[in-house]
């Protein structure tokens, strides 16, 4: 049975790639990039092994017990735990307990997180090939260190399987795990300025965590390396004894989810109202702009891209106290107008099947791509206005701010109607919907970057002459190209606004069909 399963697991990824070439080209991508991670992880390993010992055991140490915590938080907080087996699926067949714990933890290393976590935990064998004794503790540390990190993913996703089947607790985790990810250069540098400051905080805190059954498991090849027997078959002892209690409450927990699987029930709080649709006009524009209003702010998809926007000035912050130039900061204005802009650019590759619904009831092509750009310009003119402004205001220069304004204003409305080309001729592989923002289908991702950085080029080549005018004024000093700009980025790039809806709503109207069949693929 647990031979039957795990080649079950291998079917269900291979099928899953023969839909079509471009997943099967997405999926080499990903495999190369954590080969890359993987490779520089090995590399280290190895170089430590002619390291002082002490810091090979605080490497160590700490690299495993960051890679059991992100076991334990990324599944959960991504909300993109690989449910390939789901246990749910096997509550009416009779499969012996034991068998089913065993096929389903093996399962966990079939693929790239798993593969990739076994590779260097493997790795660090060679980190401890100074005796035979502590190459072999190393061997039996790095196995029962990669079973903890899959059994203890397996214990928290199977706990809270029913808190993740609400779609609100997805909503919330995706968006909210989204934002350590944009401020993780801030974060790094602030966690490199504090080691610098401690130098014996690190090796304190793996001494401590190796004691724990966070590192025991980890630290057993450094032990037997310098000697300390005894120490080594005590940390010995919490490691089996921790996988034995990780083993022993997921069969609790999945007996449990086996007979009363979670419930993902609709709400049954009653809608009232025409909601948004009440507020706009009656007209397939008015519709479809209030869809897509309510998509921007219940869909987490769409909600990734929004808290990314007030967090740019603090990453652009961060980058400008590093560099001792704080000019950057007038520049939050162009780059939030470009982000929200060409936010839409994947709109009908969202909708998915739905779109269905704007061929079936004929809604015009211009009034799909009206909508939905005015649907983003309701939130996204006030935002672009206010991150041009605010920078002038603190500095109090206020020279640069009609150039800078009117180069804002151009990529907004000029992406605005790229964005409406784009989305009405070619679709990009997105998180389905309901899905995680971060988890994508593993097809199409060819056509995915050539369809995104193709379209940025387009833009930087359609908003040049704003671009020339905000240079022209730097260089010369004159106030003159930027008062010409403030007039020219509004007009040109409404003109381009306009010429981009009509052509989007052209091509839509006359390749409906098409595109929603490339979505159908792309499920």
């Amino acid at each position: 049975m647990v031979a039957h399963l795990l080649r079950l697991k291998l079917t269900l990824l291979r099928n899953s790639v023969r839909r079509s070439p471009w997943q099967l080209v997405g999926l080499g991508i990903g495999a190369l990039y954590a080969l890359g991670l993987v490779g520089l992880a090995i590399s280290g390993l190895v170089f430590l092994r002619g390291a002082d010992a002490g810091l090979a055991q605080t490497v160590v140490v700490l690299g495993g017990a960051a890679a059991l915590l992100g076991w334990a938080v990324v599944p959960v907080a991504a909300a993109a735990a690989d449910m390939t087996l789901d246990p749910a699926r096997f509550t009416t067949m009779a499969v012996p307990m034991p068998q089913l714990l065993t096929g389903l933890a093996l399962g966990g290393l079939i693929g790239i997180p798993g593969i990739a976590t076994s590779l260097v935990a493997l790795a660090t064998v060679a980190t401890w090939s100074r005796s035979v004794t502590a190459a072999g503790g190393a061997l039996l540390g790095a196995v029962l260190g990669v079973l903890s990190c899959v059994l203890l993913s397996k214990v928290v996703t199977t706990a809270t399987a029913g808190l993740a089947s609400s779609r609100r607790f997805k909503d919330v985790s995706s968006v909210a795990f989204l934002i350590p990810l944009v401020l993780l250069g801030p974060i790094l540098a602030g966690i490199s300025e504090g080691i610098a400051g401690s130098g014996d905080f690190l090796p304190e805190l793996a001494g401590a965590l190796s004691w724990t059954p966070v590192g025991a498991a980890w630290s057993l090849g450094g032990e037997l390396a310098a000697g300390g027997y005894g120490a080594a078959a005590v940390k010995l002892a919490i490691a089996l004894a921790t996988l034995a209690g990780l083993a022993l409450c997921w069969k609790v927990l999945l007996q449990r989810a086996l007979v009363t699987p979670p419930y993902a029930g609709s709400s049954k709080k009653r809608a009232s109202g025409l909601g948004l649709f009440g507020l706009f006009p009656a007209t397939p524009t008015g519709a479809v702009a209030a869809r897509s209003l309510i998509y921007w702010l219940r869909d987490p998809r769409y909600a990734g891209a929004l808290v990314v926007v007030p967090l740019l000035p603090v990453l652009l912050l961060f980058q400008a106290g590093q560099t001792g130039s704080y000019g950057l900061l007038v520049f939050v204005g162009p780059l939030t107008a470009f982000l929200l802009a060409w936010s839409i650019s994947s709109d009908v590759s969202y909708d998915n099947t739905a779109f269905a619904l704007h061929l079936s009831t004929g809604v015009p092509g211009v009034s799909d791509r009206l909508g939905r750009a005015l649907a983003c310009l309701l939130f996204a003119l006030p935002v672009v206005l206010a991150f041009s402004v605010l920078p002038f205001l603190f500095s109090g220069d206020w020279a640069g701010l009609p150039g800078l304004l009117g180069l804002s204003l151009g990529i907004l409305f000029s992406g605005m109607g790229l964005s409406s080309v784009v989305s009405a001729r070619y679709t990009v592989a997105v998180p389905l919907p309901g899905d995680s923002p971060f988890k994508k289908p593993p097809g199409n991702v060819a056509q995915t970057l050539a369809v995104q950085f193709g379209g940025m080029g387009v833009l930087l080549l359609l908003v040049a002459p704003e671009i020339a005018l905000v240079a022209a004024q730097f260089i010369t000093g004159s106030a003159v190209p930027g008062w010409i700009n403030l007039a020219l980025g509004p007009v040109l790039g409404l003109a381009l606004f306009v010429a981009g809806v009509r052509l989007g709503g052209k091509w839509l109207d006359a390749r409906g069909p098409e595109l929603l069949a490339q979505l159908v693929v792309n499920r």
